[in-house]
């Protein structure tokens, strides 16, 4: 299996001052990496030097198309099909990376809480 990279310190620096302007995310890590949950449920989260965020079927197929970015795979041929891949042009635009990560976060917040 392959071994995972780290995230780059610039995408990790970003994420957490972006995250800053999402109330009531609870951040942590998982396999590593900084996430971002809602009632148990991760909405965001970095991998590698992937952030994605997990998005409606409606507002998945837009931000794919709208930003020329697709469905995300930690694995070659192993979908998360709720999941897409924050392009360069949506991370150095703050206020339209802010804009879909609250769209992500009430979506994931409307789904049924992760049981303990």
């Amino acid at each position: 299996m392959k071994k995972w990279k780290p995230s780059p310190e610039t995408l990790k620096k970003l994420f957490l001052e972006t995250m800053g302007s999402v109330k009531g995310a609870e951040k942590r890590k998982m396999f590593g990496y900084d996430c971002a949950f809602v009632n148990g449920n991760m909405f965001t989260g970095l991998h590698e030097e992937n952030w994605v965020m997990r998005l409606p079927e409606d507002r998945r197929t837009e931000f794919v198309k709208t930003f020329k970015t697709k469905i995300f795979e930690p694995f070659p041929g192993r979908t998360m099909k709720e999941y897409v891949v924050v392009p360069e042009n949506v991370k150095k635009d703050q206020k339209e990376l802010k804009k879909w990560l609250q769209l992500s976060f009430e979506y994931v917040k409307s789904l049924p809480a992760k049981k303990k």
